[in-house]
């Protein structure tokens, strides 16, 4: 009896939070899904129900299978960039814990990510600038002609890239720091016995025991950089200004047919494809992670 009426206070105590979890996060997802199946115009009083048809002239544009294609260049590039990068700082800041620095290692690598999106692009497209940018200033130190980042496609989406590993390698070092620090002593000084080097030690002892938290910021990344917006707005603008155009991606495409053309229903249908690669390729990272675990 006790334990039933614990059980019950425990749902009632749990019930609004879950209430407000489902209208702040499932209910806009029901809705999108809504949306995706109506021709949704703003400007129009008639939204008439048309079933997949939003989705079938979705894959026949051309725009938007350049945003996908951008999109994903993008968020697998900085997935590639950010995973070893982080993994080998945190190990490397961990290894140093004892040292006064450790703290100022720490903040100095996670303040990329805590700062505004915006005043952080407007400095790297300074950096970018083909004119005034110290970046091509060193590069003309070793001979290299000056590159126009933020005009040519293709530096375009390599400047993003850049962008956005900046500022997601502060979270993924924090978090793989706290994968060190919980990992147990006991493996390391047996594995030291044994006359296992420290990358040895590395390597085979501490990457596959993180494999949780690699699972865990690989999903994070990967979801964060598909839903790439502001770093593309402010960077990858063509010569008369207007912005994202030099880069198109799927968040940018969703707001130029909601809000320029005023296609709702089509941005909500872009919106659901997004949504399913999302979920798609974090079905694959569990999946491809637990067969590893399990060898």
């Amino acid at each position: 009896m006790l334990k039933r009426r614990r059980w019950i206070f425990s749902l009632v105590a749990i019930l609004p939070v879950l209430a407000i979890f489902a209208y702040v996060r499932v209910y806009p997802i029901g809705e999108i899904l809504r949306l995706s199946l109506h021709k949704w115009d703003i400007l129009s009083r008639e939204k008439p129900f048309i079933g997949l048809a939003n989705f079938q002239e979705l894959f026949g544009d051309s725009l938007f299978r350049t945003a996908l294609f951008n999109t994903s260049i993008i968020a697998f590039g900085v997935l590639i960039i950010t995973l070893p990068l982080a993994l080998v700082l945190a190990a490397l800041i961990h290894h140093r814990t004892r040292s006064r620095f450790a703290s100022f290692y720490e903040t100095t690598i996670f303040i990329p990510h805590v700062v505004s999106l915006v005043p952080a692009a407007m400095a790297w497209k300074w950096i970018f600038d083909a004119r005034l940018g110290p970046l091509n200033a060193v590069l003309s130190v070793f001979g290299i002609p000056p590159q126009a980042w933020l005009f040519d496609p293709v530096l375009s989406i390599v400047s993003i890239i850049v962008l956005c590993s900046w500022q997601a390698l502060g979270f993924a070092v924090l978090i793989y720091l706290v994968g060190f620090k919980n990992l147990p002593k006991s493996l390391f000084e047996a594995s030291k016995l044994d006359g296992a080097s420290g990358i040895q030690q590395f390597w085979f002892v501490a990457v596959p025991l993180l494999k949780p938290i690699t699972l865990y910021v690989s999903v994070a990344t990967l979801v964060s950089a598909f839903n790439v917006y502001a770093q593309v707005y402010v960077l990858a603008s063509d010569a008369q200004g207007a912005p994202g155009r030099q880069v198109r991606v799927l968040v940018l495409d969703m707001l130029e047919n909601t809000f320029r053309n005023y296609r709702v229903g089509y941005a909500a249908s872009e919106a659901v494809v997004l949504l399913v690669i999302v979920l798609i390729l974090t079905a694959i990272q569990f999946s491809l992670l637990r067969e590893k675990g399990t060898r």
